[in-house]
Order: C-alpha cells, then structure tokens, then sequence
C-alpha cells in the first residue's frame, strides 16, 4: 500500500513539475476568497486517485477537489487525498508545496506519504515502523526550551477563520519562542517537525487532507500531535498542534484557552445582507481576551 501511495505522488509530482515550467499557460479558478484552485491540482488528484483505485477498487476515497464521489463509500479503509498542498505558493512560483496522501483504516492514519517535487523529497511513514525523508530515519527535535524553539504556523486566511484570536495566539508563541515561521504548506510543515527542522507547529482551519498524511510522519518521528488541548482527536477538529514532547507540553498550556476559535456560527456567516449577518455580531463583540469555549458550543468541522 506505501508503494502503491510512493508511486501515486511521483505521478503527481511530475506533473506539478512540468506545470512549474509554463505557470502563465495555468487556468486558475477561486474557490473562495483566497482559496485558489488550478487545473493542475485536478490533473494531480486525478492520476492519484486512478493509481490507488487501479490497485485497491474497493477502498473509499476523499480528496480535496473531488470529495467522496470517487471509490467505494463504505469502505473500512480510506484515501485522504490533498493533491496539492500549497496551491497559492505554487501559482506564484514559491517552491514550497507538496503531494500528501494518506490512508485510513477504521479512521486511523496507517499510511502516509508527503511528496515535495520541487526537492525530489519523499517524507514517508508506515504505522509502528518509523518516519523516513528519502531513506533517512526522522526523529523530532531534542529541544526543550520554548525559548530555543523554532515554531511553525499557517495564517488565517479563509471565510470562518478568527483572525483577531490567532493574533492573539500568535503574539503569545512569538514572545516565548526563538522564531515563528509560515511557509504555506501544513503537510510541508508537519513533516518539517518530524525532521526536526521545527520543534513545534500549529495552525486552525485546516482539513483532514491538509494533516492526515503528516500526522503519522510526525508521531512515526517520536512527536506528538493533537488539537490545541493536546487531545488526540484533531483530524475534523480544523485545529492542530505537532511538536517534540516537550515542546508539545508547553504549546498546549499555552494554546488551550484558544481551542475551538471556529465556530458553527463564523463558519455560516457568508458576506451578507446585514439581517443575515446580524446574529453573529453580538457575540463577537463581547469577546475581549483569550477564553476557553465550551465543547458543546463549538462547531464541528466543515462539510467535506
């Protein structure tokens, strides 16, 4: 199954790879504000997903442009497929973005691969056997002071993202850590603490496509990954945290009274008539600090 994953992201890399060399020929659509898609993450998501059923018919299917029309429905074993992860770097000529897919059995990561065609690198991890970049063992950070700490992160940018909150969160790391990064690629960035080039990484609104393949690489390394509570379920919690153990402790007291910053209510609210958008004004304004929300007011993720 790894190899069948390995063969499906080269096919896709290749493709990324000769895109890269004409991006003014690229057709790009917006599938909202800030959230590009282009004809390359459709071309990429295809041919992964023609590999993986040509070897596994009966395995389920849910990928980032497609959803869950392709494969079986009711499958115990899953491919969450993100075909391009990265896309807005990609479009611009930034060499940061990467190929990841994952598979699930009964709705655990058990394989995972993150591909980086612009490097020729192939983070890859199977459950219970390790972490490998090429074919080198990964091992997170032996770091564990936060003030040594270089931390990853991803900014808010789609509908439903509570950016006065993040920047809140993020003038709380960036005091206590060494540096704050934000390349643009979640996959990239887990699979960056695994390889200890970060101690720590975090961000919200992300979809299980964006951490499924990376989460096994990073816990596979001997790190840690959960939502900002450091509770193992994170997968459709659109929140994540990764890190070193140590690292991982200290984000979490840090990052827990921020869990849960997306809401059924900032998911829903469109730009709109004032009537539509009027019930959720309230409740932000009385927001003046970070507070713990409570689990049954939060929302679940959004639909896939």
């Amino acid at each position: 199954m790894l190899n069948v994953a390995i063969k499906a992201a080269r096919a896709a890399g290749a493709i990324i790879n000769r895109a890269s060399l004409d991006l003014e020929a690229l057709r790009i659509n917006t599938k909202s504000p800030n959230d590009f898609v282009t004809e390359v993450d459709h071309a990429c998501e295809g041919v992964i997903i023609e590999t993986l059923l040509g070897a596994y018919p009966d395995h389920g299917i849910l990928a980032e442009e497609s959803g869950r029309t392709h494969g079986a429905k009711h499958s115990e074993y899953v491919w969450i497929i993100d075909p391009l992860d990265g896309t807005t770097n990609f479009i611009h000529g930034l060499p940061v973005y990467c190929v990841s897919i994952a598979l699930t059995f009964r709705g655990k990561v058990e394989q995972a691969v993150v591909y980086d065609p612009t490097r020729n690198d192939l983070f890859y991890a199977t459950k219970g056997r390790g972490a490998f970049l090429n074919d080198k063992r990964l091992r997170v950070s032996k770091r564990t002071r936060m003030s040594d700490a270089l931390i990853g992160t991803g900014f808010p940018f789609r509908r439903g993202d509570n950016f006065k909150r993040y920047v809140k969160m993020f003038e709380e790391v960036m005091q206590q850590c060494a540096g704050l990064r934000r390349p643009g690629a979640a996959a990239l960035d887990l699979c960056y603490v695994a390889a200890g080039y970060y101690d720590a990484f975090f961000e919200t609104g992300l979809q299980p496509w964006d951490v499924a393949a990376g989460s096994l690489i990073v816990s596979e390394a001997g790190g840690l990954i959960g939502n900002f509570t450091g509770e193992a379920d994170y997968l459709h919690q659109r929140e994540v945290l990764a890190g070193s153990p140590k690292i991982y402790a200290q984000l979490v007291t840090t990052l827990a009274p921020y869990t849960r910053v997306i809401k059924e209510e900032d998911l829903a609210a469109a730009p709109a008539p004032a009537a539509e958008a009027a019930p959720t004004a309230a409740p932000v304004a009385k927001k003046r600090g970070p507070v713990r929300i409570k689990k049954n007011e939060a929302g679940d993720d959004a639909p896939l």
